[in-house]
């Protein structure tokens, strides 16, 4: 699992637009929101965390990876 911290993700509409940019490079992926916490949890077998990081600043967020 690979987690970031989006400090930027203050909604469920920034919540739903982080997930489709994860979901366009991995279909399969599973992806956990915690808005409270403003943190992302990705589970993918074809994607690496510099994909998911550069998905997400595509989104027009700000992904910072949080260690395990």
């Amino acid at each position: 699992m690979i987690t970031f911290h989006v400090n930027d993700m203050t909604c469920g509409h920034c919540a739903g637009l982080i997930n489709k940019a994860l979901k366009a490079i991995d279909d399969e992926s599973k992806v956990t929101v915690d808005l409270e916490r403003r943190l992302v949890s990705v589970v993918s077998t074809q994607s690496t965390i510099e994909d998911i990081r550069d998905a997400i600043a595509e989104a027009g967020y700000t992904p910072t990876p949080v260690e395990a």
